[in-house]
């Protein structure tokens, strides 16, 4: 079940009002009522995809538990062989995942490969379905064990805690990617309802289904019949889809993930933010500082990190960067235009750190930014940057992105409005407006946002805002989330 349909408004409602009738000194109880509550929403999409959750938390949550020494009476482990269970489980682990997303794009890579050499293999297909949330659920669970080898958390020993903590319905769909110490301690506490967090959640949660709606779903009409037929539009037109398109992915899963920290916070709960303005990052390497953050930290933790890092020669950072930028690519789907769309990313960054790598590093550190000249000249590169490589990403294949940028470099010499639709880009200026002014308060003048918050008029006129705009302009179809399908 979408977070952003009526169906769920109601089921939420009534989530919400049975979870806060439980008394707040039952804390199982509630834990219990929120694990049958994840699984019975999951279960909605496919009965089948709810096995392989449950199969994916069995697995790593007996692996945290083997790798647990006096859990199983095994003491003693020398170091390599503790790592090669952590393996074991990581892989047993990640299996689901391996199969259902990319073994028919191995197939069909390695037997295009041979047939390129005269050989004729190949193997038969999977018409699976792919389980919803697969690749966000398993990397969280995952998550937890490399964690729980590396001894950065202790072993969660509650198994109805841990299936929530994989589980837990607000996040499942599209993450955020939690990590045990962000939300396990919070399953222990006693949840009083807190109204300041509910009226903060009640605000994430509106802002989210407005983005989602009034300029997601809206742009994605016109970027949809323009990436389907190129060949009918001219070159400024597919210019300002692919821009279009920058817009879209990010008001759709910044709209998810905003919608998951409100719901998960009207149930008293925090999960991770994963977007901080990352169009006004002022290079890529900040971009992915801002961008699905908690994948960032995921990728930064358990594979740049085990690479090396940057503490190593320049030309081993390099690679580690893009090894983590393939592993990011390889991440959102099974096709080569992931893969070339995280590359991109990869060497865009290698190039910051070669040509302005103290610079960067400077201002990565720094919490506020002034918006100056040569800022925002760099956040217009770094846009353009994003958003070519977001071509790749969009197109169903290599040779369908290149004729798009193909395209795009051919003549400008009119733009057809009419294909456009006046009404779908009136409609669409009016979301993008109040998104630009609000980041650009938020990322620059805070406070304001923060005293204005203290007045009960401001607030209710947003909400009022919010909830308006969201019924007069907002595409009603109940279209899914782009990153669903990751």
């Amino acid at each position: 079940m979408l977070i952003n349909t009526f169906g769920f408004a109601i089921v939420f409602l009534v989530i919400f009002i049975l979870y806060w009738l439980v008394p707040t000194q039952l804390i199982r109880i509630r834990n219990i009522f929120l694990l049958l509550v994840s699984y019975l929403l999951y279960l909605n999409w496919k009965p089948s995809f709810a096995l392989v959750l449950f199969g994916v938390t069995a697995i790593t949550y007996m692996g945290g538990a083997v790798l647990v020494q006096e859990d199983y009476g095994l003491d003693d482990y020398s170091s390599k062989r503790k790592k090669a269970l952590c393996w074991c489980f990581a892989i047993l682990g990640l299996l689901p995942l391996l199969v259902y997303k990319y073994y028919n794009f191995l197939n069909y890579s390695i037997t295009s490969l041979l047939e390129s050499a005269g050989l004729h293999f190949e193997l038969p297909g999977l018409n699976w379905a792919i389980p919803v949330g697969i690749s966000f659920f398993t990397f969280q669970a995952v998550g937890y064990l490399l964690d729980v080898y590396h001894k950065r958390v202790p072993i969660e020993k509650n198994f109805l805690d841990y299936a929530l903590f994989v589980s837990f319905f607000p996040q499942i769909t599209s993450g955020p990617i939690s990590t045990a110490k962000d939300i396990l301690p919070q399953f222990k506490k006693k949840q009083k309802f807190d109204y300041i967090q509910a009226r903060h959640g009640l605000l994430f949660l509106l802002w989210g289904l407005f983005i989602k709606s009034v300029i997601a779903d809206r742009a994605g009409i016109y970027v949809d019949s323009v990436y389907s037929a190129i060949d009918s539009f001219p070159a400024i037109n597919c210019l300002l889809a692919s821009i279009l398109y920058t817009l879209q992915i990010y008001a759709d899963f910044a709209g998810y993930s905003f919608m998951a920290v409100g719901v998960a916070s009207l149930l008293g709960f925090k999960i991770v933010n994963n977007f901080k303005r990352p169009y006004l990052a002022a290079s890529v390497t900040e971009f992915w500082r801002r961008w699905h953050i908690s994948l960032t930290r995921w990728l930064t933790s358990h594979i740049y990190i085990n690479l090396g890092g940057s503490r190593c020669s320049k030309i081993r950072n390099y690679f580690n960067i893009l090894v983590t930028f393939f592993v990011s690519g390889l991440w959102h789907g099974a096709n080569w235009t992931f893969i070339v769309w995280g590359a991109l990313h990869g060497l865009f960054q290698i190039m910051e750190k070669a040509l302005f790598g103290d610079i960067i590093k400077k201002e990565l550190k720094q919490i506020k930014h002034h918006l100056t000249l040569l800022r925002f000249c760099r956040i217009i590169v770094t846009f353009l940057l994003v958003n070519f490589a977001w071509i790749f990403f969009r197109m169903p294949s290599l040779s369908d992105s290149m004729a798009f940028i193909k395209k795009i470099l051919s003549s400008f010499c009119h733009f057809d409005f009419n294909m456009v639709g006046v009404v779908m880009l009136a409609y669409l200026v009016l979301g993008l407006i109040p998104l630009i002014i609000f980041e650009f308060i938020q990322e620059y003048c805070p406070l304001f946002l923060r005293k204005a918050e203290e007045y009960v008029v401001i607030r209710w006129a947003t909400y009022l805002f919010l909830a308006l705009g969201f019924v007069l302009f907002g595409v009603h179809d109940n279209s899914q989330f782009i990153y669903v399908s990751f």
